[in-house]
């Protein structure tokens, strides 16, 4: 399961009355943003008429172990959320959206998950919020965990309506809200590369680039020619990204992967660890910049493949920060979720992910940007927290006041740096060849990456 959940606020300005299961079912891409995959989505409604209000997304867990207390964590953090920002809900909606596995079929994965849902509806009846529907949607197909009646809700299901052919996909287009694919698709435009000859040559571009350059990250006199040296190759692969014509989305990241050389890739990927070369680079964030900044984030985060995953983190953080800058939130909840995921502890992401969620506006954030870049400072993540706390800057606090991750169901923390098992026992090598977690420069990078400047260990 996803470990951190994407929420967003309210819905626009358009008004579209639903009503029933079909129309409800339909409606589910439009409020994402995106074709949630192997996720449960519950939205909160409010008032007589049921505006919808926030919304909440997680990856539905493989072990039904699970199920009882993730689904009380959902119900109280949909209902909490929703007190402090519109007001308590009246109802709740819940989707389960999992095709099935072997393809036999969408019921055997609505029988599988109706476990699941009916946790899902006690856990938000035990907070007297009652959940108005909750349906499974699977392999093009819906059904009704509320509903007993067959006739409109039949054993088999009943079919979702083809994309763009309903009132709610009219709408939406006139209201300019566009569904961009899958959560899968999004996410496969930012993961590591599988093919094992791309894999293995980026690695080994990786490996070279290391002793070469932690030890000039460590030493305080050389770390600014790096992050020098960093921005101006970066600056290149845009340009030359730049003047490329646009393509569809595949067709693009095929051609971006291929302007780019594996040593400059990594070149880019080490001198990003430093948080204030990162910084900087987060200045890339407007116009015809910023899709060019987008689209390298996106190479980057692909080349870092192996037991480079780790690394990732800085790339998909601008790129969520680009996405949400440019105006497009489901594609930054989704890089941020996944520089997350690559690596939990990583302050920027963690500030950004909850400032996205929280509806809050990123043009205070640009403004800081913009004036960092000005004076030649780099205030990453400490600009978001001023953004997200005013309060907290004024009081010329220099802690990060960060929002802790929810424990996980079984009461234990979530993974932290210190309580990880050795990079040997996470990820084994191939004979013969040298890897990061068994060599000095190995260990250099690590430490480069876990201290920014004047020895903070801080991650931001």
């Amino acid at each position: 399961m996803n470990k951190h959940h994407e929420s967003t606020g309210r819905a626009g300005e358009q008004q579209i009355t639903l009503r029933g299961p079909a129309e409800l079912a339909d409606a589910l891409p439009y409020l994402m943003g995106f074709y949630p995959n192997d996720s449960v989505v519950m939205v909160a409604l409010h008032g007589g008429r049921g505006r919808f209000g926030g919304r909440l997304r997680l990856g539905i867990p493989q072990a039904p172990g699970e199920w009882g207390p993730v689904a009380d964590q959902l119900a109280e953090c949909l209902v909490s959320e929703s007190e402090r920002r519109e007001g308590r809900p009246d109802a709740i909606v819940i989707f389960l959206c999992q095709d099935s596995p072997d393809g036999s079929g969408g019921r055997s994965a609505m029988e599988r998950l109706r476990p699941f849902a009916q946790r899902l509806r006690t856990a938000c009846g035990a907070l007297d919020v009652p959940v108005l529907e909750a349906l499974c949607i699977s392999d093009g197909r819906y059904w009704s965990y509320c509903c007993p009646d067959t006739r409109c809700c039949p054993d088999q299901g009943n079919p979702v309506a083809m994309p763009g052919t309903t009132v709610m996909a009219a709408a939406a287009a006139y209201a300019g809200v566009h569904v961009r694919g899958t959560l899968r698709d999004m996410e496969a435009r930012l993961q590591p590369w599988r093919t094992p000859a791309a894999v293995t040559a980026q690695e080994e571009a990786l490996d070279r680039a290391g002793p070469a350059l932690i030890p000039r990250l460590l030493d305080e006199r050389a770390r600014g020619e790096v992050a020098a040296e960093t921005l101006r190759l970066a600056r290149t692969l845009m340009d030359r990204i730049e003047e490329t014509q646009p393509a569809p989305p595949a067709l693009s990241d095929s051609g971006d992967d291929q302007l780019i050389g594996s040593d400059e890739a990594a070149a880019i990927i080490l001198g990003l660890q430093d948080r204030e070369t990162r910084d900087k680079a987060a200045a890339w964030m407007e116009g015809a910049e910023a899709q060019a900044a987008l689209r390298l984030w996106r190479t980057l985060a692909r080349r870092c493949v192996g037991p480079y995953g780790e690394h990732a983190a800085a790339p998909l953080t601008l790129a969520g920060w680009v996405s949400w800058s440019t105006g497009d939130e489901p594609g930054a909840r989704v890089a941020l979720a996944l520089a997350l995921r690559a690596d939990p502890d990583y302050t920027f992401a963690q500030l950004l992910h909850r400032a996205c969620n929280e509806g809050l506006d990123p043009e205070a954030l640009r403004r800081c940007l913009r004036e960092a870049a000005d004076e030649g400072t780099s205030p990453g993540a400490r600009a978001v927290e001023a953004v997200m706390d005013p309060a907290a800057a004024d009081r010329g606090a220099t802690s990060l006041r960060v929002r802790r991750a929810r424990p996980l169901p079984d009461g234990r923390r979530r993974r932290g740096r210190a309580h990880r098992r050795p990079d040997a026992e996470r990820v084994k090598a191939s004979p013969g060849s040298p890897r990061p977690w068994t060599s000095a420069a190995g260990r250099r990078a690590r430490e480069a990456r876990r201290y920014g400047r004047r020895g903070n260990r801080a991650r931001r």
